[in-house]
């Protein structure tokens, strides 16, 4: 049985948004680890479970494009008399925001006609949350978890609709399952030389109290992202999961 994944997931636009850029979007070369990871959340998630991804390939020669979008200034309060926290205990209040009064333009550096290729395997976190018990096997637990997600997959079935960093960017995913069927890079990407695409998020490190359940602080990991005939390996995540 094969304990990875090779999805191909493709669309029109993607945005990965540079953090250093302060106010307009400028999105990196390549999709990041974290945001394939969240595309295969999409499609499968289960709190036991995380997946690492291993390799990304790039499909499409990396083109950019400027485009003009409508974003808000601020968000619906948390917390408050009438934020979500307050709708969600009692029905009679409807939290809102004036979008028209926070509406503001922002310019945008995107991805156009991107795909990529994302190989990626499982980490079981908790085995005392698998229905059969913490005695089963590791790799009877990893392979049913698969073999959820590639059902899924097959069917085109997802928890919510995976994007490309922005929800008004869809994901078209296909699971590969045959070495044969591997689509391979475009020629401009297939030289021998080595492309620095700088530094890149790797994966976000989020701390949590256990008593309470609450996340305490977040730490982003970075990695020099590094591609070679339109392949990018990599590195393990840095942290504990």
């Amino acid at each position: 049985m094969n304990y990875g994944i090779t999805l191909k997931i493709s669309g029109d636009y993607a945005l990965f948004s540079r953090p250093e850029m302060k106010v307009e979007r400028v999105s990196y070369d390549v999709i990041t680890p974290s945001a394939a990871r969240g595309v295969l959340e999409a499609i499968y998630w289960k709190p036991q479970i995380r997946w690492i991804i291993d390799e990304i390939t790039v499909l499409n020669p990396i083109r950019f494009t400027n485009i003009r979008r409508n974003e808000v200034s601020s968000k619906i309060p948390v917390k408050g008399a009438t934020g979500v926290n307050a709708g969600m205990k009692d029905p009679r209040v409807v939290p809102q925001m004036a979008v028209d009064q926070n509406r503001q333009q922002r310019a945008s550096m995107v991805l156009k006609d991107v795909a990529y290729l994302i190989k990626a395997h499982i980490a079981v976190l908790d085995r005392k949350m698998e229905r059969s018990g913490p005695e089963v096997a590791e790799h009877e637990a990893v392979g049913k978890h698969l073999d959820m997600f590639k059902r899924r997959a097959r069917k085109g079935q997802a928890f919510h609709h995976p994007y490309f960093g922005c929800r008004e960017f869809p994901v078209d995913f296909e699971l590969i399952e045959e070495t044969a069927q591997l689509p391979k890079p475009h020629p401009s990407l297939q030289t021998n030389e080595t492309k620095d695409l700088g530094y890149m998020l790797h994966d976000i490190e989020f701390e949590q109290d256990r008593s309470s359940k609450k996340v305490k602080s977040t730490t982003p990991h970075f990695f020099r992202g590094e591609m070679t005939n339109g392949v990018i390996k990599v590195p393990p995540l840095p942290f504990q999961i």
